[in-house]
């Protein structure tokens, strides 16, 4: 990959869509982690304004640190930054508290998990309402469009997405080109929705150069009997994912009415 080429690439699409669409800059999560830490920097790097917010809810300490870190590391080598800090957590319990009760708390773990998602991302166009910003995804292609890695409506509800077109791995590299800083390059890749140090591998069961093995693999149109041992279990865990998102990654079904019944 053209690294410098492709930073450029992206900074200039992101400054044109703004410009184009009369909007003043960005507003983006930031998480600790490194999605949000490239697409972040490569705001930045418009020199249009980029509002950071960090939303913590019952968050991993060492998941605080590095977002407040990074964003940090933004404002000393950036002058359009701002922050902005909101807990969440009072919001996310008050919330639980309203809720029915269940039988076994396990039931509702994953519910619970994107319901955080979407407290973030409804606090996120609060203040893009406010600032008249766009809301920058942080999604990169193995999880927007191979195994559907996200929350419906939470971390999946953006405006624009700068690096939905890079694999992972291609984001790591991008992500050392732009000098981000080492306790986020290191960082094990984790969605945060747990309150926890579980990974994203600990939650599918593969990890990402492994995934995107197996999404060009599907690409090529191999299937799992093509394959054996650990191959196999890491096509058919991508393929498990990728059939049961398939409602993130395609349009919303509409029940069209037949002309002859209007």
């Amino acid at each position: 990959m053209k690294t410098e080429k492709v930073v450029d690439h992206i900074v200039h699409w992101l400054k044109n869509y703004a410009e184009q669409a009369k909007i003043k800059g960005f507003v983006i999560g930031v998480s600790g982690g490194i999605d949000s830490a490239v697409t972040s920097t490569l705001c930045a790097r418009t020199g249009l304004p980029l509002l950071c917010l960090e939303m913590p809810i019952h968050q991993a300490e060492n998941q605080v640190t590095r977002a407040l870190k990074h964003i940090a590391w933004l404002g000393e080598n950036y002058d359009n930054i701002s922050v902005q800090q909101v807990n969440l957590t009072p919001v996310f319990d008050s919330l639980v508290s309203s809720l029915p009760e269940v039988d076994q708390e396990e039931d509702r773990f994953m519910s619970l998990a994107n319901t955080r998602a979407r407290l973030r991302m409804t606090t996120l166009y609060y203040f893009a309402a406010l600032e008249g910003y766009l809301v920058a995804g942080t999604g990169n292609k193995v999880e927007d469009f191979g195994v559907g890695f996200y929350t419906k409506y939470g971390d999946g509800g953006v405006d624009i997405s700068p690096i939905a077109d890079l694999l992972k791995t291609e984001v790591y590299e991008i992500a050392e080109h732009l000098g981000i800083i080492r306790e986020i390059l290191v960082a094990p890749p984790t969605d945060g929705l747990w309150g926890d140090d579980r990974t994203d591998e600990d939650q599918i069961g593969a990890s990402y150069p492994e995934l995107e093995w197996a999404m060009q693999m599907d690409n090529e149109g191999k299937k799992a009997a093509d394959f054996e041992g650990r191959k196999k279990e890491v096509f058919e865990i991508y393929k498990r994912f990728n059939n049961a998102n398939k409602h993130k990654m395609l349009p919303i079904p509409v029940c069209e009415i037949p002309e002859a019944l209007k």
